[in-house]
């Protein structure tokens, strides 16, 4: 197929920047919101990307808990929060 290779090494690409982004040394996962109602969940993400369009969703990690039999499932929305970079490493026309 014509132009395959080309979108295997895009993609291959885009997997290594976000596995360079969120790696556990460069931030952390804050929760913002979690609940076991799914109706819940979805109505709150919804709420969010109408007021807060601020909040860069490429970062956002939506876990879903499967809770089985015994316990219920359970919905988790996170945010990445990159950990600041120090002054010392900055670029020279940051500081």
């Amino acid at each position: 197929m014509p132009g395959q290779r080309k979108r295997k090494r895009r993609r291959q690409d885009e997997v290594r920047r976000s596995v360079a982004r969120f790696a556990p040394d460069a931030g952390r996962w804050e929760m913002l919101f979690e609940t076991q109602d799914a109706s819940e969940f979805h109505a709150h993400v919804r709420r969010l990307r109408e007021s807060d369009p601020e909040i860069d969703w490429s970062a956002v990690r939506v876990d879903n808990f499967c809770g089985r039999l015994i316990y219920p499932d359970t919905y988790r929305l996170s945010l990445f929060v990159p950990d600041p970079v120090p002054a010392a490493s900055r670029p020279p026309a940051e500081r």
